[in-house]
């Protein structure tokens, strides 16, 4: 049978009615998800706002007569935000979040800075590193006309493990490699590493680049710098919790005990008129890269047992073969910066964690220190047989 108009119309109206609060019931659960999303944000624990630095002041036009960049305890904690960014940008990636939740922004934004590349491991498709940029477009918001001194032009931040079932098998891989041949050289992440602090130096010059790392981060950036400085190009490095902790380290230190134990019987022995001095060779094929000097910054906490040995002060025995260590042949000391953090017995999350050099308690030892550790690690730099050296490339 057929419906006459005024029947349609009042299916109509009907129709209209029902589905009015349907489209407002839609309406509402999309707010509510909306307003959800951003209260997870606000109370995220990685959330700038709620672990970030309190208390950093902000970069303006004062600036210009008095550069915030060159009080240490501000430089220290921008760049361990930084590095902070690279975890959250991985962190974003593993829980897709979008541009408009996205944590890790937050994290470089207050600093007038900017992301313009990531470095991604190509075994897993996981970020490990950035690039962060100043912001001149957004620094000139603030009435920020110039960069302010002591600000570096880009920097090179890379994170540590990430225990996350995406990167864990990648992470723990390159933490073995240390444990076991204290180099990272052949892991991929140390050539793409390598690679775009080369890039940038060139691009920006060397004196306006810093490299940065926390925990295995710390040991790529370590690594990834000496091996920029061997080619004569010096870029300043803050390393967060660095990894001194190696099989190979250890069975050295076995040998060299063995060894520090066998030239004390020598000595006792009738000395030899035939026998050459000990390193002669070694001496007079040495050079050093001339006046200029790589010194890493280093921050140990006493309670992490994974940078603890950083703190090892050089051996006192005198012998020919042990001064190497102690000093290099090259007269040049083998140092870092290094900040020791002494704060009792901790758990070592806490002592590992990156957050406590942002901590507004925070009260540091500074020296320039040459550790064995530093020592061994570093002496290659100022001993290097001539023809393997580079001229200086530093601007």
């Amino acid at each position: 049978m057929a419906k006459s108009g005024g029947d349609e119309m009042k299916n109509e109206v009907l129709l209209q009615v029902v589905e009015a609060p349907s489209a407002g019931r839609n309406q509402d659960c999309e707010n509510q998800s909306v307003k959800m999303e951003v209260e997870t944000e606000t109370q995220h624990p990685y959330a700038f706002h709620v672990s970030g630095p309190r208390n950093v002041p902000s970069i303006n036009w004062r600036d210009l007569i008095n550069s915030t960049w060159k009080d240490g305890n501000y430089k220290r904690t921008v760049i361990a935000c930084f590095i902070q960014a690279v975890y959250l940008l991985e962190l974003d990636r593993q829980e897709n979040r979008t541009s408009d939740s996205a944590l890790a922004p937050k994290w470089w934004i207050p600093f007038k800075y900017k992301l313009v590349e990531t470095l991604i491991d190509e075994r897993d498709g996981s970020i490990f590193g950035a690039i962060l940029e100043w912001d001149r477009a957004a620094a000139l918001a603030d009435f920020v006309l110039m960069r302010p001194s002591g600000a570096p032009r880009a920097v090179l931040a890379l994170r540590g493990t990430l225990l996350k079932s995406p990167t864990i098998r990648r992470d723990i891989e390159d933490d073995l490699r240390f444990l076991a041949w204290e180099s990272l050289k052949g892991s991929v992440r140390f050539s793409c590493a390598f690679k775009t602090l080369k890039s940038i130096s060139e691009k920006y010059g060397s004196s306006n680049v810093c490299i940065a790392g926390h925990s295995l981060g710390a040991g790529f950036a370590l690594q990834v710098g000496k091996a920029l400085a061997k080619e004569g190009i010096f870029v300043e490095a803050h390393l967060f919790n660095p990894p001194s902790v190696s099989l190979a380290s250890s069975l050295r230190n076995v040998g060299e005990k063995a060894g520090t134990m066998w030239r004390r019987v020598r000595s006792m022995l009738p000395a030899s008129t035939t026998e050459p001095p000990a390193n002669i060779n070694e001496r007079t094929k040495s050079t050093t890269l001339g006046s200029k000097q790589w010194i890493p910054h280093l921050y140990v906490n006493n309670s992490d047992y994974i940078c603890c040995y950083y703190t090892d002060p050089v051996g006192t025995e005198n012998s020919d073969a042990d001064k190497e260590n102690a000093k290099p042949a090259t007269n040049t000391p083998c140092a870092a910066k290094l900040f020791v953090f002494s704060k009792g017995k901790q758990k070592f999350l806490e002592a590992h964690g990156l957050e406590q050099w942002w901590s507004d308690e925070l009260e540091l030892q500074m020296a320039v220190n040459n550790s064995k550790l530093i020592s061994r690690q570093l002496k290659s730099l100022y001993s290097l047989p001539a023809q393997e050296q580079s001229p200086a490339k530093c601007r």
